[in-house]
């Protein structure tokens, strides 16, 4: 194997794949990336077991070959180097890397029969999807993943299909994060199912937001591939639970608000909130919302923030992370807020955009 490629363009791919590989497995095959010259293109390959990762670079391919070395290492060894060309080449056991005149590094090649089989799947099981909006679905939706590892069914974003409508939600037992898109042309039938949340990020990281991602769900594996990246996935066992009993058939009553400055007064009353409750007490009236905070023993803090209400006063106690969280994916100008009473859901969502909306459950006073 003998190649010659840009520095940065292979960092760039490393350093994803180094995101892939588990660090806990430091000198195993699991923590090596494979690299497959051949025919001016290098094909990338990383892989946890539960997530693999493909890609490919445009090179210089003088003899094709294939190898694979310690990701974390081949990584630090390109941050290293100056920017330009990278001369990269395999001599028996060891994986030359220089920069053609000064630099040389050597690293020991890992055996590649070790190295663990990328799934694969049948190209006419996919369905395509605008790159914007599944990173839009992702962005309205990841927050709200719950970090219970005893409630290991809700520590992924549920996706099922609807209709024509491609559904994804997340929920801690707290907050619900709902989201849909329309794909256009069939939409396969298929059960629903719970995607990792390492996998999406890597998916909202890397799409550049134009053209379209085409995805594929076959035998508890997700396919996900776009420009030149493939990445491949298991799904979470277990059963998600019932989402549509805990959203609200209707509210009584909702105020409009600058998100921008909600968010901000959200921000700053935060600040001297209780750091174990995070909690904030929301007081509504007629064309006002007052922010209040109070931390014991320290101090407390209150914000009046205009809005677009006529309805009773309603006071209501809230963790600010979940009024904030679904505020900063949102990118409208504005935003609504749907209540009924203290004790029930409120609802978070665009007065303009329907595909999404956001449910946080109140705290008790």
């Amino acid at each position: 194997m003998q190649f010659t490629c840009n520095r940065d363009s292979i960092l760039r791919e490393i350093t994803v794949a180094n995101e892939i590989v588990p660090s806990s497995h430091a000198l195993s095959h699991l923590s090596a990336v494979l690299l497959h010259a051949s025919e001016d293109k290098l094909t990338i390959r990383a892989t946890d077991i539960q997530v693999s990762f493909e890609t490919q670079i445009p090179v210089f391919s003088e003899i094709s070959g294939i190898a694979a070395v310690f990701c974390g290492k081949f990584l630090s060894i390109l941050r290293s180097l100056p920017k330009g060309d990278v001369f990269i080449s395999k001599e028996e056991e060891r994986v030359k890397i220089t920069d053609g005149e000064d630099i040389e590094f050597q690293l020991y090649s890992i055996s590649v029969d070790s190295f663990p089989e990328m799934p694969i799947c049948e190209e006419s099981q996919y369905f395509s999807l605008a790159q914007k909006d599944l990173v839009h679905m992702i962005k309205q939706t990841i927050f709200a993943i719950s970090d219970d590892e005893t409630r290991y069914f809700m520590r992924g974003i549920y996706m099922e299909s609807v209709k024509d409508k491609l559904v994804m939600v997340a929920t801690d037992g707290r907050r619900l994060s709902h989201v849909y898109s329309l794909p256009g042309g069939d939409l396969p039938d298929f059960p629903g199912i719970i995607i990792p949340p390492k996998v999406l990020n890597l998916v909202a990281k890397l799409a550049i937001g134009e053209g379209n991602v085409y995805l594929a769900v076959v035998d508890r594996l997700i396919f996900i591939k776009f420009d030149n990246q493939k990445i491949t996935s298991t799904l979470i066992d277990g059963k998600f639970p019932d989402y549509p009993r805990v959203i609200p058939e209707d509210q009584k009553f909702d105020f409009t608000v600058k998100r921008v400055e909600f968010n901000d007064a959200i921000r700053r009353v935060s600040l001297l909130s209780d750091q174990k409750t995070k909690r904030i007490v929301l007081k509504l009236s007629r064309g006002n919302v007052v922010l209040e905070s109070d931390e014991v023993e320290i101090g407390k803090a209150v914000e009046r923030v205009k809005c677009v209400y006529d309805g009773p006063n309603i006071v209501f106690f809230v963790n600010h992370s979940y009024l904030s969280d679904p505020i900063n994916a949102i990118e409208e100008e504005d935003i609504k807020v749907k209540i009924t009473a203290p004790n029930r859901a409120i609802t978070i969502e665009s007065p303009s955009e329907v595909t999404f909306f956001h449910i946080v459950m109140p705290l008790q006073k």
